[in-house]
């Protein structure tokens, strides 16, 4: 077109422009003949249309006097174009919107911050932790901010910046300060029925995908709450479901009772932690949870050395009020951070780290926490175990389960200042030797890679032991070392595995007599097996029991023609203090006696009876009931096969009735009473000795809960008997009832009261039963002769 004509159009555009509604007009004019995208050709076209559009409204004609003129006039009139309700041309005006926005926001960043984003994010912004509310105006139950508002601004939201997809800093700043208010909703929505929860999903997502890790990482911390950097939703202001499907902000009533205001807090924390949860399992590949996590870790341990350098004042009467808050604030933020590590590891733990740095930083976050707390007090034997796991994980990577580099090594080698450390000052002298073989490993590429490595690394693959696969710096094939017994202070069973493969054991304090030494005659693999029982790591110990276990079910011949050297390592592991390793030698001892009851049975019996010699009792009392929980899977096991071990069996556990300790007394009654449910209540004459035994603990044990197990005998009893119990029981029936009605009366322990109610209600309805049957109408015929 000629150049007069240009300005002409031009002129006569913007004239047109700057009239109210003009924004629209020429828009329609532009856009008229287009099909809204039907087609590759006619959808690039319009694309090529909506950007020259967006750029002719972002531009300021000649003959405007300022440019904040122009951008007052024209800024209400752009963001009206999101709403437009004609759905063919409804795509196009939404593009032109967003480019023109977009442009704006490059080109002149206040003015358009000024009169696009803030009235974008007004209905938002009214509602925030900072904003000023006239409160005083306002009732509770007022709405603040209504459904259709809120609702028309989280689409705009979605359109500008989501489809838009510019992640410049303007735009990324203004998202944030109200992130706090869309997170709160997305919660609100996820809890409730609403179609706001996919647009703030895809929002919050946008935001933790373009901006900077570290960015994202601080407003992942204020939406958990640990920190101010987002404004969150006004402590005054509620969210109600809307009649739309949507939601509104309403101004909440304020309650007196601090029991139902501190519910609400907790479920809201709650409930946030979960939708916090769900966000970052979204976020995985991106590897932003597995940043996280380990943030989550860091603020852990920050956390718990504040807690140890401050004092405490609620102790000291000397401490003021505001080191009271500040000791409460404290301790709230310990325990979110904990909630907060314990629901990603439920959530997103499976495959929370992408690459091997995450790997290191996970480590080296655990490995330090333990420099700086090593385990003690209560909660030492978890301590204990997380550290045991985050090492095996170490082992696991350099074991071969990830193919490393030289760069993934350069990676591996900040950890060996920490492993050092701990290898010097942690009190455990396993851990300390785990430690140091696996700063050498790293050191050496793995090219020296010690057998304490190669079991850790077994344990957590789930190899068998002495099939580790070999780090690509060894040549494969080659056998792990064995350990270097470099700490003397290490345990025997340690020291003796560290000399080769060809070396026993010494025997146990168990009493077994242990198996020929027959090393010469044992597979490689089995006596792998053998060893790895006695690894200092329980992971590995109960790995190699388990598998000592399944050979034994799969009846392997070697494993069977070890039986007694097999018994003896369950019945030493049984003593195990860690629940993992007691349970698998305890599954490995009942399968072994359900193969072979008259060899195993009797010594098991013999071990329960009188205890290991040289232990402690309350050791002793543990390893016995380990032994009872030994004996019932043995009995569940061999069926109807239990009779001809019926008296051993009960005399066992009536001795066991007679401990000294308590918690034993208590478990030889629980195993007596499922014992007789297993025999069907054919006792035979030893019926007397169980009854009498039982009223004696029940009338005079000073223990509530071994009266409470004995009661609970006599109520099995009853009704595993029902109506035969006149018959099996006739002979201690009156006694048994003369103690029931004694318990109810004389008894202070409710428990036991009550199970002695249920068993005089069972009695009564047999005794009613019996004394009077049921009239039953029979018809006879009789033929007469």
């Amino acid at each position: 077109a000629p150049a007069w004509l240009r300005r002409l159009c031009g002129h006569l555009l913007s004239e047109r422009l700057l009239r109210p509604g003009g924004v629209q007009a020429v828009v329609r004019g532009v856009l008229e003949g287009t099909d809204g995208g039907a087609g590759a050709e006619a959808a690039a076209l319009d694309w090529r249309k909506c950007d020259a559009v967006g750029k002719i409204l972002a531009a300021c004609p000649q003959q405007c006097l300022s440019l904040e003129d122009y951008y007052r006039q024209v800024c209400p009139q752009i963001l009206d174009l999101l709403h437009i309700q004609d759905k063919v041309a409804a795509r196009q005006f939404q593009r032109v919107a967003t480019t023109t926005l977009l442009t704006m926001a490059r080109e002149q960043p206040q003015l358009a911050e000024k009169h696009l984003l803030q009235p974008l994010l007004a209905p938002l912004r009214r509602c925030s932790e900072p904003a000023e509310l006239a409160l005083e105006d306002l009732t509770a139950g007022a709405v603040l901010v209504p459904e259709a508002e809120l609702g028309s601004c989280v689409e705009d939201m979605l359109k500008v910046y989501v489809v838009g997809n510019d992640s410049s800093s303007l735009l990324l700043g203004s998202l944030q300060s109200v992130l706090g208010v869309v997170f709160s909703l997305y919660s609100f929505a996820k809890q409730n029925v609403s179609y706001l929860r996919s647009p703030c999903q895809d929002i919050l997502l946008w935001f933790l995908e373009k901006a900077e890790r570290e960015q994202s990482l601080a407003v992942l911390e204020g939406l958990a709450g640990l920190s101010s950097h987002v404004p969150t939703l006004h402590p005054q202001c509620q969210l109600r479901v809307g009649s739309e499907g949507g939601a509104a902000v309403i101004v909440g009533e304020s309650t007196s009772d601090e029991h139902e205001a501190l519910y609400q807090k907790i479920s809201l924390e709650q409930c946030h932690v979960e939708s916090l949860v769900e966000l970052l399992s979204h976020c995985q590949k991106s590897g932003l949870a597995g940043d996280f996590f380990i943030h989550c870790l860091k603020e852990l341990t920050q956390v718990a050395a504040e807690d140890e350098a401050a004092p405490n004042p609620a102790v000291g009467p000397a401490g003021s009020l505001l080191e009271l808050e500040q000791s409460q604030a404290r301790q709230g933020r310990k325990l979110l951070v904990l909630q907060l590590v314990a629901a990603l590891c439920e959530g997103v733990s499976d495959t929370v780290f992408t690459d091997i740095v995450q790997v290191q930083e996970f480590l080296a976050a655990v490995l330090h926490r333990a420099c700086a707390h090593p385990a003690q007090g209560p909660g030492a034997a978890a301590e204990a175990q997380t550290l045991a796991m985050a090492m095996g994980l170490v082992a696991a990577v350099l074991g071969g389960a990830v193919q490393l580099k030289s760069s993934d090594f350069e990676v591996l080698k900040q950890l060996v200042p920490l492993l050092e450390e701990l290898s010097r000052t942690y009190p455990d002298p396993l851990t300390q030797e785990l430690a140091s073989d696996l700063r050498i490993a790293i050191c050496t590429h793995g090219a020296c890679s010690p057998g304490t490595v190669g079991a850790a690394a077994d344990s957590v693959l789930g190899r068998k032991p002495g099939m580790a696969a070999q780090s690509p710096a060894g040549p494969p094939g080659t056998a792990p070392s064995p350990p270097s017994p470099r700490h003397g202070h290490s345990p025997s069973a340690h020291r003796e595995r560290s000399k080769g493969q060809s070396t026993c054991h010494e025997p146990s304090a168990s009493g077994v007599s242990p198996a020929p030494c027959a090393d010469s005659l044992v597979p490689a693999g089995l006596q792998e097996l053998l060893l790895s029982a006695y690894d200092p790591q329980p992971p590995s110990r109960a790995a190699a029991l388990r598998h000592l276990a399944s050979l034994v079910t799969q009846r392997d011949p070697e494993a069977l023609r070890l039986q007694e050297k097999l018994l003896q390592v369950f019945l030493e592991n049984v003593q195990h203090e860690d629940a993992f390793v007691y349970l698998s030698a305890i599954q490995g001892i009942a399968l072994l006696s359900s193969e072979y009851p008259e060899r195993i049975l009797p010594v098991l019996l013999a071990q329960y009876e009188c205890p290991a010699q040289g232990t402690e009792d309350a050791m002793a009392a543990v390893t016995r009931m380990k032994l009872g929980e030994v004996l019932m899977r043995v009995t569940r096991a061999l069926g109807d096969m239990v009779f001809q071990h019926r008296e051993p069996l009960i005399r066992a556990f009536l001795r066991g009735a007679r401990d000294p300790d308590s918690a034993l007394r208590a478990s030889s009654l629980s195993n007596l009473g499922e014992l007789c449910q297993h025999l069907g209540f054919q006792l035979g004459s030893i019926i007397q000795e169980v009854t009498g035994c039982v009223t004696a603990i029940a009338r005079t044990d000073p223990e509530a809960e071994v009266r409470r197990a004995a009661v609970h005998v006599v109520v099995v009893l009853l009704r595993g008997l029902s109506d035969k119990v006149t018959e099996v029981l006739q002979d201690v029936l009156r006694d048994l009832y003369r103690l029931l009605k004694h318990v109810v009366t004389a008894e202070r322990d409710a428990a036991a009261v009550l199970h002695a109610q249920l068993a005089l209600e069972e009695l009564d309805t047999t005794m009613r039963r019996v004394l009077f049957p049921p009239q039953t109408l029979e018809k006879k015929i009789v033929v007469l002769p």
